[in-house]
């Protein structure tokens, strides 16, 4: 096995090299970063910079501001010309991450007035650097590279704050054996302790759970180049009422993806067994963002069974995205948001209650007749701790008056043959009635043994404050939303 860094480097840029990145041995230096910069934002937005105007762009861009940085790299742009008129452009091709330029380069140092850093593994796209990966020597904790990019970051006038290195997405650290990662974030959540404290801090894992933490298999399935533009494009979420950024946990993004293919495919219904604590919230709200994009689906409905998690489920999806659901006050409104075309309402969250009256046909108000335009057209039922709200009669009065709809459920605790209850879901027996029976297939599970088992790596990078010691981490991980990762 490799054990000096040096190799390890070498080795990893073949393997990148072989996953067909451009590798660039002449990029060593701030010049040559922004020299190839500049060509690639010429290529990718068919325009022709003039001196001036590209010292402008850079004026423009380079920002101290890591939030600000990251929602210009996902956004269509503008910026004034010589002659007055502007030109819109974007950093990446947004509508197409793979379709991007690719490119890895090493021992990329970079001079700023104060700084004199120098940066193992770069990764670009088109020209911008957005993925860092710190490397020592198999045997050194990686916790030594995680302090480097601290302490990288905390320099003054360091390159993360006055060159295109504010662009920075996300930080890989490995010794080889260990390999961890977590996301670039401004100062307020980006601190680290070597002994307790760090930000949030993530091994990648397989569908199953499993911890991929050898630099060559991660390599293989984290940072393809369409997996990495996938994760940074989808995964990554821009958490405006915090200024910060978050990258979903493995066992969430294939959730996210079961659900969408399922939906795309459209293959029927599905179950997520995702434990207590596990974060479906953010999984939910991720998966409802990427269907409203999906010109098939009519609308999508995440229901809950309780008022109080109406509201905590909606300030939660407008924490991180903000105004993307508005409050469903009664029925009525409800009503008037499902015929509604607005995009803005294309994602409802509602309880099992307010549905249920919308679908009673006996209601003075008429509102099942009301929403008879909807009957035919494909909507998605996103049901949280499904197993609550969704067995007997409210099953069958959304599959009998929406035949095409997709229904899918989280739960921590599903129900098997030997946890079944008899409830009447069809006919006028009651049976014994699984999540399986209503929800058709398991598409993920994250069970509490996983969680129990994600909690041992994390013991020595505990994110308590100092005056609390290790031993008092909570047993399961936290919500993804906090700050604070789990040990």
């Amino acid at each position: 096995m490799t054990t000096t860094e040096s190799q390890i480097e070498q080795d990893f840029i073949a393997k990148l090299e072989a996953l067909k990145y451009a590798y660039r041995p002449d990029i060593r230096d701030r010049a040559s970063l922004e020299a190839n910069f500049r060509k690639k934002f010429q290529e990718l937005n068919r325009v022709s910079l003039s001196d001036s105007e590209f010292e402008r762009l850079k004026d423009d861009l380079v920002t101290a501001d890591v939030f600000a940085a990251s929602r210009r790299l996902r956004e269509i742009n503008s910026f004034e010309r010589d002659d007055g008129t502007p030109l819109f452009y974007t950093l990446v091709n947004i509508k197409d991450w793979c379709k991007n330029s690719f490119e890895v380069v090493n021992q990329l140092r970079i001079n700023t007035d104060n700084s004199h850093h120098r940066y193992d593994v770069v990764l670009l796209i088109n020209g911008v650097p957005v993925v860092q990966v710190e490397l020592k020597t198999l045997g050194i904790n990686p916790r030594r590279a995680m302090q480097q990019v601290v302490e990288y970051k905390n320099d003054p006038g360091n390159g993360y704050t006055r060159t295109l290195m504010c662009f920075m997405q996300l930080f890989i650290v490995s010794n080889q054996d260990q390999t961890w990662y977590f996301a670039n974030n401004n100062t307020r959540h980006f601190s680290f302790d070597a002994d307790e404290r760090f930000l949030p801090l993530y091994q990648f894992a397989d569908e199953g759970n499993q911890k991929i933490n050898h630099l060559a298999p991660f390599a293989e399935k984290f940072l393809a180049k369409c997996t990495l533009g996938e994760m940074i494009s989808r995964y990554m979420v821009l958490v405006a009422s915090e200024q910060k950024l978050m990258i979903m946990r493995p066992y969430q993004i294939y959730a996210v993806r079961a659900i969408v293919d399922c939906i795309h495919q459209n293959r029927g219904n599905g179950y997520i067994w995702h434990t207590t604590g596990s974060g479906k919230t953010l999984t939910s709200f991720k998966t409802s963002t990427l269907l409203k994009d999906n010109p098939d689906i009519e609308k999508c409905l995440f229901v809950v069974d309780r008022k109080d998690l109406d509201r905590q489920t909606r300030e939660e999806f407008n924490k991180f995205q903000a105004n993307c659901v508005e409050e469903n006050t009664n029925t009525e409104t409800l009503v008037r948001r499902l015929l509604s075309t607005d995009y803005a309402d294309k994602v409802i969250v509602t309880t099992i209650q307010k549905l249920g009256i919308a679908l009673d046909g006996t209601h003075k108000r008429k509102y099942k007749e009301r929403l008879e335009p909807l009957r035919n057209k494909r909507v998605v039922f996103i049901f949280d701790e499904c197993h609550r709200s969704q067995f007997g009669d409210n099953h069958k009065a959304i599959k009998d008056f929406f035949p095409n709809a997709q229904l899918f459920g989280f739960t921590g605790t599903p129900i098997f043959g030997d946890n079944a209850s008899k409830v009447k879901i069809d006919g006028d027996h009651a049976t014994d009635v699984t999540t399986e029976d209503v929800f058709q297939k398991q598409l993920h599970a994250y069970t509490i043994t996983h969680a129990i088992e994600d909690r041992k790596p994390r013991a020595t990078f505990c994110t308590r404050p100092r005056r609390v010691k290790v031993t008092r981490c909570a047993p399961l991980p936290t919500h993804p939303s906090s700050t604070m990762s789990p040990c």
